[in-house]
């Protein structure tokens, strides 16, 4: 239903009036009111490096110096002075320093805010002299191209210090919206925030990765736009990559100490938009064309409001005449431009589009800020008390989640934890504690360690001479291997190992299996007393074996486990005192694991199998020999399936050859002047690794 010409009269007469209350409201009380420290000046310069400096001028020193809060979106950087009053005589100041293009002064009641209008990101560090607060600025491309050491504003160490990353936490927000919530070591974290390719990546500055953080996140059952996080260490930079899916968009936010960056899916309508944003150049709008000379600023959003449909309401102190020619323009753009002429800013809510001067409304949205805070800080206190039933009260992190006024005690017999805060925060951490309390899923894990020997050894040799038979009397020679020679032989009496031999070359013997084979002839009887003898001694070993170690273990998700059997072995230890002292050393079959679970149930393990046996040892005084085999790996492997994760073969050939010279070397007749051995072992080790999921009773999924 449209208005009347009294209506609309009537309605611009009650915004006129809501708007001067407003302005007697924003520029009356508190803000006039002097405090006991005041900002006097700012003054800003550059350095060599490229470093803007900012010097804010005090009447008084500082306790400490204040954290500044980067945002993205467009960049800016903020501080909240308390108690201090603004003595400027401005709120606005133009810079074009580097990345740094203008300063914001806002002070509302007892506070007052500097804001930074950046270009890029900056790293900002602050430090305090006298009643002087310098803030140092760097650009964030600047401090990755540094390859070497990087020089520090406040100048009190010549060596890099790092911050580090505390908590990487991921949260579902009540719109399907993904958050990782990161927690810092220190506040004013240079935070470099942006897309590659379809990826979303996000570089900590100089910021250390504890280990427990350097880790691939698996979040898709959250049912967020956000299906993995990859967080690793680049340099002395932490570099995490955001892996989502479908049509998206994302905001970050830096807080003190904690980063936020939240992930949202955008619907079909919002897809188009998107596509025609990139189109045109990120506006959206029907295309209008408009021609004026020296035209009011109001008749231009009159023409404007009509165009779209939409309720366009400006300010009193929205003014002014301008030129323009726009020609096939999106109407968004168009009121932009119309806008950025004359120093105007807009704010949209709904089908309403609030225009006033750039100042006003930054003002106007401290108001709303500082109110928020004062319902905050004058909200009353709830206490709630939560159960948890898997896991432990001092396992779960609720740093960063409490406000200033809330407190959190812990009861680890009953494994309970008590929370004092206004309603909001403990809305927040009873979300928590139902995401993470929950059955963490059991793993059993089977490792198989399989060791295959093979030997095989052949001996060859022979002992040749003349013998003697009168020694022995009635013409009597030995012949092992029940061989009989019918003219003067007599059966099974041996004759003395080397006796009158004149080659003596016999096969060796095996360890466990005693002498080998023999077999003795008498080839010719040259005369009535002596004879030419001949052995042939033989051995050939073959022998097969299988050693089979099966370990395994049953733990949680993410939990890791360790099994081990074997012997602990002492020995003497001589001290520098003269004295000895027994020590253990120890020779196990051990198996340690921890396993994660992914979304589609496959098992991402790490892990050592190691197997020792005790060797010998050189002296009392050193511990023994330990014949170690051990792996360490990482693999992903399927609920129950089997994967070989090392294998070791090792085969040892040798072949020794004693021989006469010269005869040895007679083809076919030199094999009784010569002693062969073949030695031929092989030995294998195979490690089999089996995972099985377990349901929440044990039993295999």
């Amino acid at each position: 239903m449209k208005l009347s010409i009294i209506g609309k009269m009537f309605l611009r007469l009650w915004f006129v009036t809501l708007l001067s209350v407003f302005s007697c409201l924003l520029h009356a009380g508190p803000a006039h009111e002097k405090f006991p420290n005041q900002l006097d000046s700012i003054d800003i310069s550059t350095l060599e490096d490229g470093r803007v400096v900012v010097k804010l001028l005090l009447d008084q020193a500082l306790i400490a110096p204040p954290s500044g809060v980067s945002l993205s979106n467009p960049y800016r950087i903020y501080f909240d002075f308390d108690q201090v009053s603004n003595e400027l005589g401005k709120n606005y100041q133009s810079v074009e320093e580097g990345d740094l293009h203008s300063i914001n002064i806002v002070q509302v009641g007892d506070r007052t805010r500097v804001v930074f209008n950046l270009s890029n990101l900056m790293h900002h560090e602050t430090v305090i002299q006298d009643n002087i607060l310098l803030i140092s600025l760097k650009s964030v491309d600047d401090i990755q191209k540094n390859a070497g050491p990087v020089e520090h504003f406040s100048h009190n160490s010549s060596e890099k210090t790092l911050n580090s990353l505390l908590d990487i936490d991921f949260r579902r927000g009540e719109s399907g919206e993904g958050q990782i919530v990161v927690d810092l070591k220190h506040a004013g974290t240079g935070i470099d925030v942006h897309q590659q390719g379809e990826k979303i990546v996000v570089e900590f500055i100089d910021t250390y990765l504890p280990g427990n953080l350097e880790r691939r996140l698996d979040v898709i059952d959250f049912g967020t736009p956000i299906h993995m996080i990859n967080s690793s260490m680049q340099g002395d930079n932490t570099r995490m990559i955001i892996e989502p899916s479908g049509r998206w968009e994302h905001t970050a936010r830096q807080s003190d100490t904690q980063f936020v960056l939240e992930v949202r899916a955008l619907t079909e309508e919002e897809d188009e938009l998107s596509r025609r944003k990139r189109a045109n150049g990120g506006y959206i709008g029907e295309k209008l064309s408009l021609n004026f000379q020296d035209v009011e600023v109001r008749a231009v959003l009159q023409v404007i409001a009509d165009f779209t449909n939409l309720n366009i309401i400006a300010s009193d102190s929205v003014g002014g005449n301008l030129t323009l020619r726009l020609r096939d323009v999106p109407w968004d753009q168009a009121l932009d431009i119309v806008l950025q002429s004359n120093g105007l800013a807009k704010r949209q809510t709904g089908n309403v589009i609030f225009v006033a001067p750039s100042k006003e409304m930054a003002d106007r949205e401290l108001l709303e800020l500082e109110a928020k805070q004062q319902v905050t800080e004058m909200e009353p206190l709830t206490t709630e008390t939560f159960q948890l039933n898997h896991r432990r009260v001092d396992s779960i992190s609720f740093e960063g989640m409490l406000s200033a006024r809330g407190t959190i005690n812990l009861d680890e017999i009953s494994n309970t934890l008590t929370v004092n805060d206004i309603p909001e925060k403990v809305a927040e951490i009873h979300k928590r504690i139902k995401r993470l309390d929950v059955y963490e899923r059991q793993v059993m894990i089977e490792a198989r360690i399989v060791e295959a020997t093979e030997t095989f050894s052949r001996d060859l040799g022979a002992r040749f001479g003349v013998k003697n038979i009168s020694d022995i009397g009635n013409s009597r020679l030995g012949i092992s291997g029940n061989v009989v020679d019918s003219s003067n032989l007599v059966i099974g009496e041996e004759v003395p190992a080397g006796e009158n031999l004149n080659v003596n070359l016999p096969a060796a013997g095996a360890a466990l299996l005693g002498g080998p084979a023999t077999l003795g002839l008498s080839l010719l009887k040259i005369n009535d007393s002596r004879l030419i003898n001949l052995e042939l001694s033989a051995l050939e070993t073959d022998t097969k074996g299988r050693v089979i170690a099966s370990p395994r273990v049953v733990t949680a998700h993410g939990v890791e486990a360790i099994i081990e059997q074997g012997d602990r072995v002492p020995y003497q230890q001589a001290t520098s005192s003269g004295a000895t002292s027994i020590r253990f050393i120890d020779a196990v079959l051990s198996l340690k694991v921890r396993p994660l679970i992914t979304y589609d149930n496959q098992i991402d393990m790490e892990l050592s199998v190691n197997q020792d046996q005790i060797g010998e040892s050189v002296n009392a005084f050193l511990p023994p020999a330990i014949n170690t085999k051990q792996v360490t790996t990482k693999v992903l492997i399927e609920n129950g399936g089997t994967v070989v994760i090392g294998g070791i073969f090792e085969r040892n050939e040798n072949k020794i050859v004693n021989k006469v010279p010269l005869l040895g070397d007679i083809p076919y007749l030199g094999h009784i002047f010569r002693n062969t051995a073949k030695v031929d072992n092989k030995r294998e080790l195979l490690v089999f690794v089996t995972p099985r999921i377990l349901h929440d009773k044990l039993s295999l999924q």
